[in-house]
């Protein structure tokens, strides 16, 4: 079909859910500093893990965790200091972790990466393994959105190493770290943190949707619909998820599954990188007759 070139010229360059993925990330982080300090008011036994991932801050800990992380969503300069003087006053790596975040809602990302590695390296010295591995993990969230990959996918070896027990948790961090590698263009060591990603967090939409796209990159097109298919079950709502449901489907000759994943796309965030690809690649496909 005549109209599939302009269209599959596009398609590497209108937009990468991996970009996307790392901010929403980031957005997430507010919300789950405020839950770990939220849930030291009753927490479970300290090896414990939440049923979300998390593990709370310790009562003693609790609530200058939480005014340090108000301080910083209100001003990120406001959560740096107040995490510079909890720091000299006993914080502990919670004071650190706090700073990382301050960095992060600043977008001054090496900061953030140094704080966030600080305050591993001292979770792990006074035996918090767990609360170690995770601010491995969370480091090299801000290295992969500064732009290091390479730091990236170091600091998520490092989280992994941790030994972080089997679940979402441990998915994520595969997760993550095939974002560093697709960056780094190692698309076969991506493919392989994919797959225990898929097994440790099977219920998360991106993860079947990051697998899809790395599938279709790399040509493995009956893979690529297999894994889609997951995402929109589990993400039906997801604009991101209908625009690779169309990328996929019109490199598999499936032009109105196409036209209608990229309408859904499209009504469902019009406003938004994926949205807008979708808008995009409409255009591209002839009238329906």
């Amino acid at each position: 079909m005549p109209f599939l070139l302009p269209l599959l010229l596009l398609m590497p360059q209108a937009y990468d859910p991996e970009i996307e993925a790392v901010m929403n990330r980031k957005r997430k982080e507010a919300v789950e500093a405020r839950a770990a300090a939220a849930q030291a008011a009753s927490p479970p036994p300290a090896a414990q893990a939440t049923q979300d991932g998390l593990i709370p801050v310790p009562p003693k800990y609790a609530a200058p965790f939480e005014a340090c992380i108000d301080a910083a969503l209100d001003a990120p300069e406001k959560g740096v200091a107040f995490a510079e003087k909890w720091r000299i006053q006993g914080g502990s790596f919670y004071a650190r972790h706090c700073m990382g975040f301050a960095y992060a809602r600043a977008e001054r990302w090496a900061p953030a990466i140094v704080a966030l590695e600080q305050a591993a390296e001292e979770a792990e010295r006074t035996g918090e393994m767990a609360q170690s591995a995770r601010l491995w993990a969370q480091a090299g969230n801000a290295a992969l959105a500064g732009g290091d990959a390479t730091k990236a996918k170091a600091d998520f070896d490092a989280a992994l190493a941790r030994g972080m027990p089997d679940g979402f948790e441990k998915g994520e961090a595969y997760l993550d770290r095939a974002r560093a590698l697709v960056a780094l263009k190692d698309n076969d060591g991506a493919r392989e943190s994919l797959d225990i990603a898929l097994v440790q967090a099977a219920k998360d939409p991106l993860a079947w949707l990051l697998s899809a796209t790395l599938a279709r990159r790399m040509g493995e097109m009956p893979l690529a619909q297999a894994h889609i298919a997951r995402a929109v079950q589990l993400s039906p709502d997801d604009a991101s998820v209908a625009l690779e449901e169309g990328n996929i489907a019109i490199l598999t000759d499936h032009g109105d599954i196409a036209r209608s994943a990229w309408q859904r796309a499209v009504k469902l965030a019009p406003e938004t990188p994926a949205g807008k690809a979708a808008a995009d690649n409409l255009t591209r496909l002839p009238p329906v007759p």
